[in-house]
């Protein structure tokens, strides 16, 4: 597939935002594999070979990739992701001139005050921080909360590398043979952190992104990464107890409210 576009632009940290640090969740050891083989996520491409509508299509992915580890699934279409690009970046459909991405973290504030509009409802995530660069960190927000939300720099040799493979590839930070490797270099992208075959840096990651199920190296999203969020969806519930209830969900809600609160 041709035409892969990429709409995340450079990350910002906003004053008071909320982070997961303090939640007890993440003083945990993250498990030494994540293996979910057996389900199916099912990412779609909600438009973003057309236009860079990434960080709406991460959270349309992350509703579904959540709603299959309970063995269920939340339609959206197209419509739905660019609607949510839309209102929460200014995009205008028909305006190409406007269709400059999103800064994520502006994209999750707006999806904490205005939901995630589907046919089946308005969703209200619940956000924080992480450190990206704090492995622990990432592999246990896959592993309690379904998936990482991610903002990447990729490099223009990524790029031409999915492109020749049509993602049938390993992507690592040191992929020369493909051109450019400088992040960035290609643009920044948001997509979603799955799974993972172990903790080292030549351990492969399963990221969600264009539709489909692209692998890379610990070592190249290392390289590549320049912000992690977890994401909470108060309205749908893991079936693997990890998921925050009780005083963790109050204490990331009231994050949440206090980062809103003028």
């Amino acid at each position: 597939m041709s035409g892969r576009k990429l709409g995340c632009r450079p990350a910002v940290v906003l004053p008071g935002q909320p982070r997961l640090d303090g939640l007890r969740m993440m003083a945990r050891k993250a498990p030494a594999v994540l293996d979910r083989s057996h389900i199916n996520p099912a990412p779609l491409l909600l438009g973003n070979d057309q236009i860079g509508d990434c960080t709406s299509v991460g959270l349309a992915n992350a509703l579904r990739a959540t709603a299959a580890l309970g063995r269920f699934q939340i339609g959206v279409d197209d419509d739905n992701a660019i609607q949510f690009y839309a209102e929460s970046t200014g995009y205008k459909p028909g305006c190409p001139e406007t269709d400059q991405g999103g800064v994520e973290v502006d994209v999750l504030r707006f999806a904490v005050v205005c939901g995630y509009r589907l046919a089946s409802g308005d969703y209200y995530p619940l956000w924080g921080t992480a450190n990206a660069q704090d492995r622990n960190a990432l592999a246990l927000i896959m592993a309690c909360l379904g998936t990482v939300y991610l903002g990447v720099l990729l490099s223009q040799s990524d790029m031409n590398q999915i492109e020749a493979t049509n993602g049938a590839c390993v992507l690592e930070a040191d992929n020369s043979a493909y051109g450019d490797t400088t992040p960035g270099s290609a643009g920044g992208h948001c997509l979603l952190g799955w799974s993972y075959s172990g903790l080292s840096d030549s351990d492969t990651v399963d990221l969600l992104t264009w539709g489909t199920i692209q692998k890379a190296t610990w070592g190249w999203l290392h390289s590549r990464i320049m912000e992690a969020h977890g994401l909470v969806w108060p309205q749908l519930t893991l079936a693997n107890g990890l998921y925050p209830t009780g005083p963790e969900l109050d204490a990331l809600r009231a994050q949440n409210v206090e980062f809103l609160t003028p």
